[in-house]
């Protein structure tokens, strides 16, 4: 008898299967005689427990059971550590998979870089970007300033004064250059831009400084081409109001302005209170000021209701000229009603202007009893600041 044609013979252990029927098997299949054996007796034992399709102990062994200090080898790699640590196997690399493999193929472990992936996620471990939530130094009287700033803008929105949030927005370069975003092109044509980012010495950069009206829920922007100083803050302020707070409060004796700490428009700054006098005198409005506490500039209005929806309108769109970028800033809306007027301030602003003390003890300025640092009114001068 020829070796393929053997036949494993009835009876117990094999299945039950007639000889006639054993013999063809591995010809019919292609599988080895074996391998039809172990099938045969699988099918001798009785069913698994209910809920399962095979017998407890089936298929391979994982291979944490096998290797027990995978695991902890590998969460020693990828927990966080201080960059520079001499005694860490991945100094100053990136943790990719395939990098993470050899570390530990290294240490003796026999491991792929699919292996890890699966490994790290058993872990608990994943991608993560950088989150912006530390504020830093928290002043104690933060939510008593934020508590202060309300209760002033309400009573100033209840008798119509007009009420403004102030900041300034990055500098950007003027030119074919690189803007964040995405926006449609016909497939493989993307816009060609410049590859180094050199501020064009013609085009230079631009300073937009946003005005926020909270009542009208409506936008200006003075768009500098010098320096971002106090001078050109207020001059942003003399603009607005000039342009469209005039029209909006044609009845406004007063103006309340919330703005941040720091900047062009710092709490601290002599420059800003002078400059803020020169316009009270020349408005006849009398100007209270509210600052944010140090480390609270992304809770100002402006932030989350101006400039964040211009940086989305201009997404993707190089600022080729100072019209383009006027014409993106102006084109920016919302579904809730915001519109925004953008104009060119093309004057000079000197940096390092000094204001005496002298200068400063004429201004006609009070200061209110809590944190005087923070919240003061400016009256024009010869008149009182209630």
């Amino acid at each position: 008898m020829a070796p393929n044609d053997t036949t494993v013979g009835a009876g117990p252990g094999n299945g039950g299967v007639p000889p006639e029927g054993r013999c063809q098997g591995p010809r019919a299949t292609g599988l080895a005689r074996s391998t039809i054996e172990r099938g045969l007796k699988d099918l001798d034992r009785p069913a698994p427990p209910a809920g399962r399709v095979r017998w407890p102990g089936s298929g391979r062994q994982r291979l944490t059971a096998k290797d027990p200090t995978l695991l902890e080898d590998l969460r020693r790699l990828v927990e966080p550590i201080t960059l520079g640590d001499p005694m860490r196997p991945l100094l100053w690399v990136s943790k990719s998979h395939v990098k993470l493999a050899k570390a530990l193929q290294k240490m003796g472990h026999a491991v792929s870089p699919n292996t890890v992936r699966q490994l790290l996620h058993q872990l608990g471990y994943g991608r993560r970007a950088n989150r912006k939530a530390n504020d830093g130094r928290q002043h104690a009287d933060r939510d008593a300033q934020f508590e202060h700033i309300i209760t002033q803008v309400l009573a100033f929105q209840a008798e119509d004064q007009p009420v403004i949030s102030l900041d300034t927005k990055k500098k950007e370069l003027v030119g074919n250059y690189t803007n964040k975003g995405t926006d449609y092109r016909p497939e493989g044509q993307p816009r060609r831009i410049e590859v180094h980012d050199f501020e064009n010495k013609v085009l230079g950069k631009v300073v937009p400084y946003g005005v926020y009206d909270l009542a009208d829920n409506s936008g200006w922007v003075n768009l500098g081409v010098t320096s971002d100083t106090a001078e050109f803050a207020v001059n942003a302020i003399r603009s607005w109001f000039d342009n469209k707070g005039r029209a909006l409060y044609p009845t406004a004796s007063r103006l309340m302005i919330t703005v941040d700490c720091g900047g062009s428009n710092g709490a601290r700054l002599r420059l800003w209170k002078r400059e803020l006098q020169n316009l009270a005198d020349q408005t006849g409005l009398t100007i209270s000021v509210c600052h944010f506490p140090p480390g609270t500039s992304k809770w100002n209005r402006i932030e989350h209701r101006l400039f964040c929806h211009i940086t989305q309108n201009w997404r993707g769109h190089p600022l080729t000229s100072r019209l383009a970028v006027i014409e993106l800033i102006a084109a920016t809306t919302t579904t809730t009603g915001l519109t925004v007027e953008c104009k060119l301030d093309t004057n000079t602003y000197q940096k390092g202007i000094k204001v005496t003390a002298a200068e400063m003890a004429a201004l006609n300025i009070q200061r209110d009893a809590f944190h005087p640092e923070w919240n003061y009114t400016i009256a024009p001068r010869g008149t009182s600041c209630n």
